[in-house]
């Protein structure tokens, strides 16, 4: 007799329980008793999560329509001719002929940049 055995001991308690006679079933039939209805599972759960998506897709998609008087007055046939340039400067540069340099005042011993 050899020393380890192939096949596993149960003992006869487990023998006839249906928990051992589903694991020998899957052992012989993996794909069938397990691949296929985990397969089936995600199919049909994306089926089922599908409307989900969709309504919340939709929803953002209502906010994001969602647009001031301003904004829409500048949509279609009547919107007013915007230069690119004059709007970046003018973003950007609120107030640049009256701006005046300021020194900041330092803690007691903090460095302020300057290399001597």
């Amino acid at each position: 007799m050899a020393v380890f055995q192939s096949k596993k001991y149960v003992s006869s308690a487990q023998a006839g329980t249906s928990a051992q006679r589903l694991r020998v079933a899957v052992a012989k039939h993996p794909f069938l008793l397990f691949g296929l209805p985990f397969i089936t599972t995600m199919v049909a759960g994306s089926f089922f999560l599908t409307p989900a998506t969709a309504l919340r897709y939709e929803r953002h998609d209502r906010k994001v329509k969602q647009l001031s008087q301003e904004e829409g007055l500048g949509i279609g046939k009547d919107k007013r001719k915007v230069d690119l340039r004059e709007e970046y400067y003018r973003l950007s540069a609120k107030d640049l002929d009256n701006w005046e340099q300021k020194r900041i005042k330092r803690l007691p011993g903090e460095p302020d940049g300057i290399l001597e």
